[in-house]
């Protein structure tokens, strides 16, 4: 088993071990286990991961189909993200098949799914993989129904499906109008108190309508967020997407996200670093799904009515374009005490 970095808790925090801060993620896709769950993870907070469960597409989406079972995908990932145990077994999990019948498959999706079907209890199915991975936290579907997202087009297109609007086959530079599900899903019920009783709601980063809005559009999750006395972050993601977010700014971002929830976020949290233009021509060659930085210089009129906006550099020194989840955590503390 990996060693978990040592922690120093002072006395007074000993004392109140069991009053540890309360944090709740809500993400799904690489971006939030990796930025999020990996760096607090680290530290004495107690967090509930809850993730978005509508793949339509790979190797979840397949077994979603075939099986009619709850998609693995998202879960999958924040579970390997908040696991405790070898660098083998890690690597186990994020194993995927490359030839033969399973090609596409991950390991990890094959084996919540075996036990999904065994058990025909996704909670117990959790809590199974939890402890085989040694998981102190908690991980939690953000519903169990069985619906679909759907996004429709500034021209009245409707495009049904998590896959085909993360993958667009259609005009990519169509705005998306609105997203729904169908049918409605309603929140996971433990998702619901996490929330009530956080003291720090991080949403994202994420892919805004494919993987973000599936959440938070799921009936009584906008409302447990608003009524949770907790703080309501949203962390901006770094580029902009084709069909999904060209051209948006890192307003336009913190904007459709209250518009899902219906209230104003207490802080949006985002990157100001500008990578040098050798790393983002690799980066957009290696990832040509993403188009540019997205915009952080705010106009006066709009700079003085967003104070809680937090820019700072969470770009790794190594100069990749991804959020270094070491600088992202230092933040995400600091909002939590």
């Amino acid at each position: 088993m990996s060693k978990k970095k040592k922690i120093t808790i002072s006395k007074k925090n000993k004392n109140n071990a069991g009053r540890l801060k309360k944090i709740v993620c809500l993400g799904g896709g690489n971006a939030m286990p990796k930025a999020v769950l990996t760096g607090l993870k680290k530290y004495p907070v107690k967090i509930s991961a809850i993730c978005a469960m509508l793949d339509s597409g790979g190797s979840a989406g397949r077994l979603r189909k075939d099986f009619n079972i709850i998609s693995p995908g998202d879960i999958r990932r924040a579970l390997i993200a908040l696991a405790n145990t070898s660098p083998a077994m890690e690597e186990l999990f994020n194993y995927r098949f490359e030839a033969g019948e399973l090609k596409g498959h991950n390991f990890a999706n094959l084996f919540i799914a075996a036990l999904e079907l065994t058990t025909n209890n996704y909670e117990k199915t959790i809590k199974e993989i939890s402890r085989f991975l040694n998981i102190e936290h908690e991980v939690l579907p953000a519903t169990l129904d069985n619906s679909d997202l759907y996004a429709v087009l500034e021209n009245g297109e409707l495009i049904s499906g998590e896959t085909n609007i993360d993958i667009p086959k259609h005009d990519k530079t169509l705005r998306i109008k609105e997203v729904f599900l169908k049918p409605e899903a309603k929140i996971y019920p433990k998702a619901a108190r996490a929330i009530k009783q956080a003291d720090l709601i991080i949403i994202g980063p994420g892919d805004l309508y494919s993987s973000l809005a599936q959440i938070l559009l799921a009936k009584g999750m906008s409302e447990a967020v608003k009524k949770s006395r907790a703080k309501k972050v949203y962390i901006c993601n770094l580029m902009t997407k084709h069909g999904e977010t060209h051209g948006f700014s890192v307003s336009d971002f913190s904007e459709e996200i209250e518009k899902f929830l219906g209230q104003k976020l207490d802080y949006v949290i985002y990157n100001n670093k500008k990578p040098s233009k050798e790393a983002l021509k690799k980066y957009k060659k290696e990832n040509p799904e993403l188009i540019e930085l997205v915009d952080f210089n705010f106009k006066g009129e709009n700079r003085s009515s967003y104070g809680k906006f937090i820019g700072a550099d969470l770009l790794p020194f190594s100069g990749k374009i991804v959020h270094d989840t070491n600088k992202l955590t230092k933040i995400i503390l600091k909002l939590c005490r």
